[in-house]
């Protein structure tokens, strides 16, 4: 399988350094060219739960509102209430559909200047925004800045990113950042990413510094065992965190996503979704995210290019979205979004491999 260079697809501006490090496979992500893999996927998961990890995220774009609407704009744009939101916090955030649907699910970032950025997954969040600001008449500009993440991820990433910016850093809540610089590179350091080993993501705001700031950071990082890597996902599975666009199906609403309790449609502010959030909030959702045991001891984690049946007897009562070995269970685990009415942990269910069905069981997210 070969991908054809295009103009339509964007290299970050790591890019180079990525080829250096040895990167080996990589995906589209929002467009552009985000790394899977260096060649030795067990290797960069242990740098990543034992050690740190730096892993090019630049396919993670921006979408700016800056203007004297901004709050009410990102407020429309958002299912949750962003009325306590002060600068230097983010949240995480579900942007639906008038129908409820999930579109996307990025943090939120409230910076200095009346600007918000929408951190967003792999959906073009960008020509949404803009179409709902101008539907509205807020006063704002949407964008997309030059803003490109560096995320360092792992237990030794909060000494990395101390020694590189200050012991300030320590003190910084999840998703709370700072507006700074390293070696005069303008940079946006939050305490965020998509693992649950610990770590920061550097919002890096001039992306023609993108190889100076990667070289800092590895040189910085040798004593701590620093590594190339990519979004791991065994650790994601273990971690329980959603992947949109590969978890949820195209009707999901953010209750059937672990994202219910960021679901505010209560509050008198209007946002897209509103009355039919409040509907799902009021009946349940129809669907949740699970965990699964699967029955079967080989190590290889199955392929799966699109989402397969999850059984109850004759009776299809879910989709299973992703299948891993957890190196540090030991055992098969996948998630999967079944119906609520069949939920239970221990409930026993079938699932379809590449062989044939295999018996699971239901458990709570996450795993580990």
């Amino acid at each position: 399988m070969e991908l054809i260079p295009s103009s339509r697809i964007r290299r970050s501006p790591y890019f180079d350094s990525t080829i250096a490090a040895g990167c080996t496979a990589w995906t589209v992500y929002n467009k552009m060219l985000m790394p899977l893999s260096y060649g030795d996927l067990k290797a960069e998961y242990d740098r990543l739960i034992n050690a740190v990890a730096m892993w090019d995220v630049a396919g993670e774009r921006q979408v700016q509102i800056q203007g004297a609407d901004a709050f009410a704009c990102a407020q429309y744009l958002s299912s949750r209430d962003l009325s306590k939101m002060v600068e230097g916090q983010g949240y995480y955030v579900a942007m639906c559909d008038h129908d409820g649907r999930i579109l996307n699910d990025p943090v939120l970032l409230k910076l200095s200047g009346n600007r918000y950025w929408f951190s967003i997954a792999d959906n073009d969040m960008l020509l949404w925004a803009k179409a709902a600001a101008a539907e509205k008449g807020f006063d704002v500009a949407v964008s997309e800045p030059d803003v490109s993440p560096l995320a360092i991820q792992g237990p030794k990433a909060e000494d990395l990113v101390a020694e590189l910016f200050g012991d300030h850093v320590r003190s910084l809540r999840y998703f709370w950042f700072t507006e700074t610089s390293l070696d005069d590179i303008p940079i946006v350091v939050c305490r965020s990413g998509w693992s649950k080993q610990g770590g920061f993501e550097l919002f890096l705001q001039d992306g023609t510094r993108g190889v100076e700031l990667w070289n800092r950071v590895a040189a910085a990082g040798e004593k701590y065992g620093i590594g190339p890597g990519a979004p791991n996902h065994v650790e994601r599975i273990e971690s329980g965190l959603l992947s949109y666009g590969g978890d949820n199906t195209p009707d999901s609403n953010p209750y059937e996503t672990l994202m219910g309790r960021y679901v505010t449609p209560h509050i008198e502010a209007d946002f897209i979704g509103k009355t039919a959030l409040a509907k799902v909030a009021a009946a349940g959702p129809e669907r949740q995210m699970v965990g699964l045991f699967i029955h079967d001891e080989t190590a290889d984690a199955w392929p799966l290019p699109q989402r397969t049946p999850i059984w109850q007897g004759d009776r299809q009562v879910g989709t299973l979205s992703a299948v891993v070995w957890s190196h540090r269970l030991e055992k098969k685990i996948g998630m999967g979004q079944v119906l609520s009415t069949v939920i239970g942990t221990g409930e026993a269910v079938e699932v379809e491999g590449p062989d044939g069905r295999s018996s699971a069981t239901i458990t709570t997210l996450p795993f580990i």
